[in-house]
């Protein structure tokens, strides 16, 4: 039995890899993805200019502020695009600013800055041929005003302490009078908006996916009537046990190329002077693993991720077998796309509690879905971050899992059984009902 199940999983697998539809979707995601991560680069390639320095000529009668603005820009843009990246070529203007008008009708993405007495204050004026993209324009005034305020201070004979006070920064602590609610909550609100949005999105698609490819897979078999062949040679529930292993591996299979996909994307575009992007992406996933190596999830960060783990697991399974199931009562895509409405909407329900999870803080009726299976994998993890419910509840909602998988099996083979070799599109449901009293 061994051997015939290894042998149709590598069947399965070898069909999927070595059909044109794999090929030519593999290049078209590996190629979208390269060329979302190095957007920048092709626009460039083709003439555009999102990715040339902004000249940036500053008239100083001040004699003072040009230096400090040069550098406070610098310090902002290092922040952000890394210490090697620089978008802006700031340098003292060497002509009238009506030369320098006239230059900016051919470096149209060049700027002018006039720092100029306005009777005995200082003002500034940011001169564009064209308007100026928000976030520069925030940027650029941000370095101004902060060069301002640092003149402004040393315009004034204070002594290093009093200096020194008015540019220390403001300690703020946190204080929340909900006894129940602590500080640490608001790096799990953290998590719960950005980190498990990324993890719970990919889990649901992947599930899609799966539901897909085996719902094709036996119909295509039932349609070239090639079913009778394989049944005749093998027991049904060895061909069963084939489609649900050799599925899920094509799914992992999957998400591994399309990381691959990505890191090939990073190293072009590491390669092609990209660097800021991916010092931006290295930074946030520093910082994000920081809060959660540090913050309220430290101690549970862990057993999270094992437990997460192991219930997302299982439930490709139980979808896995569901699908399976269904798709053995029907001749064909349209039928199959009828009967798997259910297990969609069941998935499209876990996914918006999950997302939601945080709305219904302290709610019975949301504890008591996350034990249920099938929607439990995204949920109980969202939960168990929120303190909803501890490793108990989590515990229970594996074990019923386990429960649901066993009886998909138990009861689902003698669906599948009869189901593979009906070629009838009539009374599915029917026909479901009526093979689970047949022993």
């Amino acid at each position: 039995m061994r051997s015939k199940l290894n042998f149709l999983i590598n069947v399965s697998l070898k069909k999927k890899v070595k059909s044109k539809w794999f090929l030519i979707a593999n290049i078209i995601v590996a190629l979208l993805i390269v060329a979302v991560i190095n957007i920048d680069s092709i626009i460039t390639l083709f003439g555009g200019d999102f990715n040339n320095n902004n000249n940036i000529y500053v008239i100083d009668e001040t004699n003072s502020i040009y230096e400090g603005f040069k550098e406070n820009l610098k310090y902002y843009e290092d922040s952000i695009y890394g210490d090697e990246s620089s978008i802006y070529n700031v340098s003292l203007a060497d002509r009238p600013i009506d030369e320098l008008k006239e230059l900016l009708k051919e470096e149209d993405t060049s700027l002018i800055i006039d720092i100029y007495y306005n009777d005995d204050d200082i003002s500034a004026k940011l001169i564009s041929l064209s308007t100026i993209d928000s976030y520069d324009y925030q940027l650029i005034t941000s370095a101004l005003q902060t060069t301002f305020s640092m003149y402004n201070l040393n315009s004034i004979n204070l002594t290093e302490e009093e200096y020194s006070k008015l540019t220390s920064t403001l300690e703020i602590e946190r204080e929340i009078l909900d006894e129940n609610i602590t500080s640490e909550d608001e790096d799990v609100e953290m998590i719960m908006t950005s980190v498990f949005p990324i993890l719970i999105l990919p889990f649901f698609m992947l599930t899609i996916f799966l539901i897909q490819f085996i719902g094709s897979e036996v119909n295509d078999e039932k349609s070239t009537k090639s079913m009778e062949i394989i049944i005749s040679n093998v027991s049904p529930k060895t061909h069963f046990a084939a489609k649900i292993i050799s599925n899920n591996l094509f799914i992992i299979m999957q998400v591994i190329l399309m990381i691959v996909y990505a890191s090939l994307g990073l190293i072009i575009r590491k390669f092609v002077g990209g660097e800021a992007i991916v010092n931006g992406v290295a930074q946030a996933v520093s910082d994000t693993f920081k809060t959660l190596t540090t913050g309220a999830m430290a101690d549970k960060l862990v057993y999270v991720i094992i437990f997460t783990a192991i219930l997302m697991i299982l439930t490709f399974i139980a979808y896995s077998l569901i699908a399976g199931i269904l798709a053995s009562m029907t001749t064909n895509t349209e039928d199959y796309q009828q009967v798997q409405a259910p297990i969609m909407i069941v998935l499209l329900l876990g996914y918006y509690l999950a997302i939601m999870a945080g709305i219904f803080k302290g709610s019975l009726f949301i504890k008591i879905l996350s034990f249920v299976p099938l929607i439990s994998a995204v949920l109980s993890p969202s939960l168990l971050v929120l303190g909803q419910i501890g490793i108990i509840e989590i515990i229970i909602s594996i074990i019923l899992m386990i429960f649901t998988i066993y009886f998909l099996v138990k009861y689902g083979l003698r669906i599948y059984k009869v189901g593979i070799l009906n070629y009838s599109s009539n009374g599915i449901w029917k026909k479901i009902f009526k093979s689970l009293k047949n022993k």
